[in-house]
This record gives structure tokens, sequence and C-alpha cells, in this order.
């Protein structure tokens, strides 16, 4: 195996770097969160000292076609579409999450954005170089589209760039640089205002809805796109004694780690984010110990102005209705992330509503609900830059 990856690196081609230019006569119509994936295997070719990162392999690998791009686009002005986000602030801070480095670090940043420009309508596949050389990404195939979820209308992909529909891209460039990568469709009438995205699996695109942020009467869905939060990982099914969860024995809860860490803000900051799908609302909390306890009740609602209710339906990547241990440092911010029935973009304030819960043994204490009244939609949605990822800095 080693052989054959030197044979690869010896006859590859240079590529060189198309930076992107200042945007001209651009709609952006959707954007999506930054997102990160687990590092693809690396290795260092002992002839160049280059460092290469084959990709994950997806449901494509029977297809042994691939291709070196010749051009790639460098995304030198990524603030222009992301005013509100330091991009490069953000993908950094995820990718150092457990390393000083990009080989050091577990992820790698991520992110999209769907434009109207040059008659086209254009997918920008934004992507941190893990490495020197990358290869075996699968970008694009001939299932790629949109659909109007109004008509049924499908806009079928046109092409890519680099031109690598339904072959494996690999290519050659700088290590941290934010490459994009871009999949081109038919433009969309005026009309359109909601489509689903197919067959974009390396972004985890598999059925996406995007509400348009369109035009033809000057009006903006304001929706959000789906916040990608770091979500906890199980270190323990149960902290000591191997018996079904039991709210009076804390040593039958399960165990996390790994939480999504924030900059320190009061306890019980939050934040909101509005999609056609669901309600999304981050709670920051201090962890106090190495090893703190938790719970969200299944009873928690959000309540807006009309009396509409909407009641919670998970939060992401942990348990409701029991309680839990998070693992990390005394001092930490962790963010929570709860999943409600959608609710209106022009909704105004609302109330949290968490009622309380059976009392339990640990340390004497009770589940004790809560009651947040008048919270402003548009504040808690300013709110969402809070919530970026802060890798735990320790100075000893």
């Amino acid at each position: 195996m080693k052989t054959y990856r030197i044979i690869i690196l010896s006859v590859m081609a240079m590529v060189s770097v198309c930076m992107s230019a200042q945007p001209k006569d651009v709609k952006v119509l959707a954007k999506g969160s930054v997102s990160a994936l687990p590092l693809p295997e690396m290795w260092v070719d002992s002839r160049t000292g280059k460092v290469t990162a084959r990709w994950h392999g997806t449901n494509n690998d029977w297809i042994t076609d691939s291709c070196w791009a010749k051009t790639v686009h460098v995304a030198e002005n990524i603030s222009y579409f992301y005013p509100n986000t330091p991009f490069d602030e953000e993908l950094m801070s995820i990718v150092r999450c457990s390393g000083n480095d990009l080989l050091g670090g577990n992820y790698v940043p991520m992110t999209w954005m769907l434009t109207e420009e040059g008659g086209e309508t254009v997918l920008h596949c934004y992507l941190r170089m893990p490495a020197d050389v990358l290869t075996h990404l699968w970008l694009a195939s001939e299932e790629t589209c949109l659909v109007d979820r109004a008509t049924g209308v499908q806009y079928r992909i046109r092409r890519t760039e680099p031109e690598c529909t339904s072959r494996h891209l690999c290519l050659k460039g700088k290590k941290g640089e934010v490459i994009d990568l871009r999949i081109y469709f038919p433009p969309l009438p005026e009309t359109v205002t909601d489509v689903t995205l197919f067959g974009v699996s390396a972004w985890n695109i598999y059925g996406e809805r995007l509400k348009l942020k369109y035009r033809a009467s000057g009006q903006f869905h304001e929706y959000d796109t789906i916040p990608r939060l770091r979500q906890p990982r199980l270190l323990k099914e149960h902290l000591s004694e191997n018996a079904p969860y039991d709210r009076q024995n804390w040593n039958t809860w399960r165990v996390y780690t790994d939480a999504h860490l924030v900059q320190p803000h009061d306890d019980y900051t939050m934040a909101l984010w509005l999609t056609p799908e669901a309600t999304y609302l981050a709670l920051e909390a201090e962890q106090n110990w190495t090893r703190e306890y938790f719970g969200f009740n299944r009873g928690v609602m959000l309540v807006d102005d009309a009396g509409q209710q909407y009641p919670l339906r998970a939060v992401e990547g942990l348990p409701m209705g029991e309680l839990f241990f998070m693992e990390g440092n005394a001092g930490d911010y962790v963010a929570f992330m709860l999943r409600f029935d959608p609710m209106p973009p022009n909704t105004s304030t609302f109330t949290y509503i968490e009622p309380d819960s059976e009392p339990f043994s640990a340390w004497g204490a009770n589940w004790q609900g809560d009651v947040r009244d008048n919270l402003n939609v548009q504040q808690l949605r300013a709110n969402q830059t809070l919530f970026r990822y802060l890798p735990r800095q320790v100075v000893k």
C-alpha cells in the first residue's frame, strides 16, 4: 500500500491556484453553517516531504475514476459572504480543538454557500486544506440536483469547477488555505423560494432543504441554516455500575465528554436558530467540576407571544428525561443544543419553560425547573455568534 501511494504522488500534476476575485453581481441565496468532519487518512511522501490526505471513503468508493485538478479557486474573499462570522477564525478554532496545528487537530472545517451569478446557480463548497495534497474527494455526480419544492421541477448539475463530475477529485494546494469548489446548476426562476439540495455527500448534503433569501419581491425569508455545534461523545454507558438507569443512583448515569466549548458568558446565555423544520435553542452553562451532572426534562417547551406551544423534540447528542454526567475541566463553558417544533420567523418574543422534575438523592439536589419570559427572538438570533467553538487553553 505504501508503494502504491508513493507511485501516485510521483506522477502527480502540479496545480495552479486561481484566486477568487472580488465578487460582482453575486446574489447569496443560502449559506451553510461552519461544520467539521474527522481528519482523513494522512501520510508523508518520503520523496517530497509533502503531506497527503486521502478523503474519507464514501458509497462511491467502487468508482475508480479520478482526476487531478489543474486549477482550484482559493476563497480569498470569504468575509464578503460571511460578514458577521470571522470564517477563518472559526474554522481554525475547530481545527485546533485538540491540537496546535492542522495535523494535531481532529477535524477538517468546511461550509457551503448557494449563489446566483453569471446567469447560473452556483453551489460553493468551502474546505480548508488539511494537507499539501488532497485525494479521493467526491464532490458531485449526475445525481446532484436542486428540486423546487413548490413544483417538483429538478435543476440538474451542469458541471463542476474543477471539472470532476462522477470522479474522485485529487488536487495539490497549500495546507491551511480555504479552497472553493463549485457546482453549477441552471438558473432558478424568480418565483423559486424553497428548494431541496441533493448529492453533495462530502458536505453531508443528502436532501438539504433551503429557504432562499430571495428576490423578486425584495423580501427575505428570515430562516437560518441548521446550526452545527459539536456534539458530546458518550464516554461511559454507566458511571460505575452496569445497571438500568436509576435517577436515585448516580452510578447508573451515562457519562459524556468533548462538549462544545464557548467563550465565557453569563450562565444560561441563549441563542436561537429558526429553520423551516425546527427551532434550535443553544444554552450556555458553567462546568463547576471535572465531572458535573446535567439533565433536560421532557416537558421543556417554548411558548410564543400568541400562546402557541413548541415542545422539546431532542437535545442534540444527549439524552432527554434523565440525568447524565459531563466530563471536562472545571472552568469550562459548555453549550447544549435543544431542538423544538418550528417557530415562525415573524415571532417577536417567547417564554422558555422548564418544569420541575422529580427530586433525586444525589448530593441532596433537586431537578428544579426554570421560566424565562419575554425573550427577544431577534436578539437571540444575533447571539448565534456567541456560540462559536472556543478550544480549551490551559496555562500551567
